[in-house]
């Protein structure tokens, strides 16, 4: 099998077939989310790394007006291109989820898959709120998601999964190179396995993440008064069941209300 070390990101395709098949679990409780803690009524959205466009796709699809932005170009590119075989004026555009450009301010905004770790420092992470709280107005809701981590009890670190679509499927695997709780830096190997009936190929990338306990992370949105914390779900999806974030909490969506100015 050949192998190539190179970011995942750079293959829109094999990273759009990973990752958006889990799509409608997200969608469906992103619905029930804005309804749920939007003070009036949700039509404008916006999701930062939006990568491929998996959800906002479908947001749009569902009668949403959504714009994206990503850093990586490619993925722009297989986003606008997808929308605009689908006869959808393309809104993704190339941009810094730190500092970014917007004419409008959205009712809502997006982003669940762990993107916002990639910010690897304090101050990037208070940029990006603050340029989250520009674009999104007040009553409206941004809900993010990522992992944290536990203070008690084990950690999820290794996951592996498969996807398939036609002829193409892809098999993942993500396990730890390396942690530094200190400099809250962990980096992750990830893997794509890639079979066509052409042939296969692997593809080795390192994921650098910045880590976050709950308390981490409660310090950090109080130093963007524009927001607040205002309900918090685990990955089950279920607006029904808010959970309490603790010591053992991982996998957490927050739900931050943006405050009146």
């Amino acid at each position: 099998m050949q192998t190539v070390e190179e970011s995942i990101y750079d293959h829109p395709v094999y990273y759009d077939l990973i990752f958006g098949s889990d799509w409608a679990a997200e969608y469906k409780f992103l619905q029930a989310a804005f309804a749920k803690h939007v003070k009036g009524k949700t039509k404008r959205l916006l999701e930062p790394a939006c990568g491929t466009g998996r959800l906002l796709y479908r947001m749009i699809k569902g009668g949403y007006h959504c714009a994206g932005l990503d850093l990586n170009s490619k993925a722009i590119d297989f986003c606008n291109k997808r929308l605009k075989r689908h006869e959808i004026k393309p809104t993704a555009f190339v941009a810094d989820m730190c500092d970014f450009p917007v004419d409008k301010p959205y009712d809502a905004a997006f982003n669940t898959i762990n993107s916002f770790r990639h910010l690897s420092s304090e101050q990037q992470a208070v940029k990006h709120l603050r340029a989250m709280a520009s674009a999104v107005r007040p009553g409206g809701i941004y809900a993010l998601g990522f992992h944290l981590t536990p203070l008690v009890g084990p950690t999820t670190d290794e996951e592996s999964w498969t996807a398939r679509r036609g002829h193409l499927q892809v098999n993942t695997r993500m396990w730890p190179r390396d942690k530094d709780p200190k400099a809250r830096v962990e980096r992750f190997n990830i893997r794509f396995d890639i079979y066509r009936p052409t042939g296969s190929m692997r593809i080795d990338d390192c994921l650098v993440l910045r880590s976050y306990t709950y308390k981490q992370f409660a310090t950090l949105v109080k130093k963007v008064p524009s927001w607040t914390i205002e309900a918090a779900y685990d990955f089950s999806y279920d607006i029904d069941e808010p959970i309490e974030v603790d010591e053992t909490t991982e996998d957490v969506v927050y739900i931050l209300k943006r405050n009146a100015d």
